[in-house]
C-alpha cells in the first residue's frame, strides 16, 4: 500500500474515537471495542475436498487460481467431469466461503462465493476460507486482501518457481474483528466505495483503449496514404487497402527481406532457462521494455548452434506469431547474437527498406487483419510463417519511408506520455482502493455514520 494514500482516507474519513495496541506488528492499533482474532477461530479452511474415488463421470465447474481477478471476481470457470479434471481441481466451496490464493504469483485472487453453480471446485492453490459465527464472508473478503495480511503471506511463502504458503500457517495469522453489525457496515461500505472506484477505473482504461485505437487508425493512415493529402492517387488492386499514392507499389513482405536472411521462426525446443547462454527471444518477449538482455531466457550454446539461420542482428524486426500474435518489435543493439524460439518470427529488411517504417507498416490494422484472419488453433492461436512472408504491403520510396518512420516515432512519443498520465491516475486510485479496504479492516477510519 502507497504511504501517500493512507494519509487520504484519513483526511476523508473521521477515527474512532479510541484505539489500542492489537499487540500485533503488522495490525498497529485498533478501536478500544475491537478483537483480535487468528484465522483459525473464526472460520474452517479448506472443510471439503473431492476424494480419489469420486465418480468419474461427477460433473463439476472448475475455477482455476488464474481464474479469479484482483478485484475479487471470478473472470473464469470451466465445466468438466472429475475424470478430466486437473488434480488440482479437489477443493468444494459452497455460499459463503472465500477463496484465498496461497500462491505468491496470484495474492490478489481472493474472491467471496456467491450463489455458486452446483457442483463448484476450486483449485488447491486456493484455500477455501468457511467463516463461522464470528465473522461474516463480506467483511472476511475484504480483512483477508488487506495489506498487512496480504504481505505477511508473502513474507512467509517458500519455493522458487511459485512460492506459496501453506494453509495451516495462514490459519494462525491474526483479524482484526469489530462486532459483526459493524462487520456488515464496513463491508456495505466498501462494496460502494470500491464500486465507485472501479468504474472511473474502468473509464480510465476505456480511453486507453480509445487512445490505442487512434494511434493504431494513424499509424494505419500514415503507411497506407502518405503523409501528404494532396499527392495523386491510385487503386492498390487490393480490397483492404483500397487507394494508394500513385507513386508507391504494392509487395509481398517477402521482397523486402534479404535472400540470404528470409523471414523465419527460430529454435523449437530451447530447453529450460540456463544462467550462461544465448538469449532468446519467445512471443511474450516481443512487447515495449521487453527486449532486454537482463529479462530474456537463455538457451545453450549447443542448442542455438543448430539455429544460426536465425540469429538476430541489432535492427531486426521481432514478430509474435503465437499467443500474442501481432506484436512487433525493433531488435536493440545489445541483442546482436540473440536467436528467437517458434513463438516468434524475424523479419530482417534491405538496405532499400527504412527499418521503423517497416516497423508500423506491420503495425497496421491492414497488414495485422491479413494475418490475423489465417491465425490457427482454438487456445493459442498461431500465425503460419508462410503467411506472414506473404503479407502485402504498401512500399513507398526510400527517402518518403524515412519520413514515415520519424513522423511515426514522434507521434508515438506523444501517445506514449499521454498514456503514462492516464495509466499514473489508474495506479493512484488503485492505491486509494487498497489505502481505503485497510483503513477500514483495521479502524483506522470509522464508516459507520458514512453507512447510516
Amino acid at each position: 500500500m502507497s504511504e501517500r494514500a493512507v494519509p487520504v482516507t484519513r483526511q476523508r474519513f473521521k477515527p474512532y474515537p479510541a484505539y489500542k495496541d492489537s499487540g500485533v506488528e503488522w495490525l498497529g492499533e485498533i478501536p478500544v471495542h475491537w478483537e483480535v482474532k487468528r484465522l483459525k477461530y473464526v472460520a474452517l479452511l479448506n472443510p471439503e475436498a473431492l476424494s480419489e474415488d469420486t465418480d468419474p463421470a461427477l460433473e463439476m465447474v472448475y475455477v482455476d487460481i488464474g481464474g479469479v481477478d484482483n478485484l475479487g471476481r471470478i473472470i473464469e470457470q470451466e465445466q468438466m467431469t472429475f475424470a478430466s479434471a486437473p488434480s488440482r481441481a479437489r477443493r468444494l466451496v459452497r455460499d459463503g466461503d472465500v477463496i484465498v490464493s496461497t500462491v505468491r504469483t496470484y495474492l490478489r485472487a481472493i474472491a467471496s462465493i456467491r450463489d455458486p453453480q452446483p457442483g463448484m471446485v476450486v483449485s488447491t492453490g486456493f484455500a477455501v476460507v468457511r467463516p463461522e459465527d464470528d465473522v461474516t464472508t463480506d467483511y472476511a473478503a475484504y480483512a483477508l486482501r488487506a495489506p498487512y495480511f496480504v504481505e505477511r503471506v508473502v513474507a512467509n511463502s517458500k519455493g522458487v518457481s511459485f512460492p506459496a504458503i501453506n494453509e495451516s500457517e495462514m490459519a494462525t495469522y491474526e483479524l482484526a474483528a469489530p462486532p459483526k453489525p459493524e462487520q456488515r457496515a464496513i463491508a456495505a461500505f466498501l462494496d460502494r466505495e470500491t464500486a465507485r472506484i472501479d468504474t472511473m477505473v474502468a473509464k480510465k482504461e476505456r480511453l486507453l483503449e480509445l487512445l490505442q485505437e487512434k494511434h493504431t487508425s494513424l499509424i494505419t493512415r500514415a503507411v497506407t496514404k502518405g503523409l501528404d493529402p494532396t499527392v495523386p492517387m491510385k487503386d492498390s488492386g487490393v480490397e483492404w487497402l483500397g487507394e494508394i499514392p500513385a507513386h508507391w507499389e504494392v509487395k509481398r513482405l517477402w521482397f523486402l527481406t534479404p535472400s540470404d536472411r528470409r523471414i523465419m521462426y527460430g529454435i523449437v525446443l530451447p530447453g529450460p532457462d540456463v544462467d550462461v547462454g544465448v538469449p532468446i527471444v519467445k512471443g511474450g518477449d516481443v512487447a515495449d521494455a521487453r527486449l532486454q538482455l537482463d529479462i530474456l531466457s537463455k538457451t545453450t550454446f549447443e542448442i542455438e548452434s543448430r539455429y544460426i539461420r536465425s540469429r538476430l542482428r541489432g535492427g531486426d524486426l521481432v514478430y509474435a506469431i503465437r499467443g500474442s500474435i501481432g506484436e512487433v518489435e525493433m531488435v536493440p543493439g545489445e541483442l546482436e547474437g540473440a536467436n528467437l524460439t517458434q513463438d516468434a518470427a524475424r523479419v530482417a529488411y534491405t538496405c532499400a527498406t527504412d527499418g521503423r517504417w517497416l516497423l508500423y507498416a506491420l503495425r497496421s490494422r491492414g497488414v495485422f487483419a491479413q494475418l490475423e484472419a489465417g491465425a490457427l488453433g482454438a487456445t493459442i492461436k498461431g500465425i503460419n510463417i508462410r503467411d506472414l512472408k506473404r503479407a502485402i504491403v504498401p512500399v513507398p520510396p526510400r527517402t518518403e519511408q524515412t519520413e514515415i518512420g520519424v513522423f511515426l516515432d514522434g507521434e508515438a512519443a506523444t501517445f506514449a506520455r499521454l498514456a503514462a498520465k492516464i495509466r499514473e491516475a489508474i495506479d493512484r486510485l488503485k492505491e486509494f482502493r487498497t489505502a481505503l479496504i485497510s483503513a477500514a479492516v483495521t479502524g483506522k477510519i470509522d464508516v459507520r455514520e458514512e453507512v447510516a
